[in-house]
């Protein structure tokens, strides 16, 4: 029987390895709480904006931290053991990285699922896309540096950076001047359920919330209308399709 330790400092080495592990779930948890929190005391537009803050200030203060402790160094706030890596084992990267963010969500859904049914799952994740939209949005933003009025050519090249970007196939058609659509050519979560020969995961409910919500916070002049997602029939060569309007602008004059 293993010996009991009553504190972290009395764990073995290949333990400690896996407290650290587990440090690292934590502080990642606790980040996303404190910005739940700050979105429900005060508003998901001031808990964005403290997000922005904190992010920035908390990344660059534990970065110097690891790269101290660890002998890398830093470079542009980015760890230089990136910027060293080949082209095409840091794409492999940050490929791997999407598609762990899509098993991550997968697993929360499954367990749902598993436990207390599909309805109260599919509940659960619209309301989490209800805050993961804005966040990414916001996010994404602030990565191109696009301002508050960015329109639909800020939305369109907001789309190109989502986690979805990496793990699905997408597509921009019939552009106006005043509107775009948006289409999900292939879908990794869809597709996977083709092979298996099951049907569609009806999305459309958890679509609109995440669609809309990302378009708003890049432009509040954007409306989003849904042409077409599960559980709707649809063409083999899309799954879903959003189309993106900016409003015109009321002249008070």
């Amino acid at each position: 029987m293993t010996e009991q330790k009553n504190t972290a400092s009395e764990l073995d080495h290949r333990e400690t390895a896996r407290f650290v592990v587990d440090l690292f779930h934590r502080l990642i948890v606790h980040h996303g709480l404190w910005f739940a929190e700050v979105k429900h005391q005060m508003g998901m537009e001031k808990a964005l904006t403290v997000l922005g803050q904190v992010t920035e200030r908390s990344s660059a203060i534990q970065m110097k931290h690891l790269a101290e402790l660890l002998g890398f160094s830093m470079e542009g706030g980015v760890p230089s053991f990136l910027l060293e890596m080949e082209p095409e084992a840091l794409l492999a990267l940050k490929d791997r990285m999407a598609k762990n963010w899509l098993v991550n969500d997968g697993i929360w859904f499954q367990a749902l699922e598993g436990t207390e049914g599909m309805n109260e799952a599919k509940r659960c994740n619209d309301s989490c896309w209800a805050q993961f939209s804005p966040v990414e949005a916001h996010s994404i933003k602030k990565f191109l540096g696009l301002g508050e009025n960015s329109g639909l050519a800020g939305l369109k090249r907001a789309l190109g950076f989502r986690v979805y970007e990496s793990i699905n196939s997408q597509s921009i058609v019939e552009e106006t001047p005043d509107s775009f659509i948006f289409q999900m050519n292939r879908c990794r979560v869809q597709d996977a359920r083709k092979r298996k020969g099951l049907a569609d995961y009806p999305c459309k409910s958890g679509g609109l919330v995440e669609y809309a919500y990302f378009a708003r916070t890049i432009d509040k002049r954007i409306e989003t209308e849904c042409l077409g997602c599960p559980p709707d029939a649809h063409p083999e060569e899309w799954y879903c399709a959003w189309k993106f309007s900016l409003k015109a602008i009321e002249n008070h004059t």
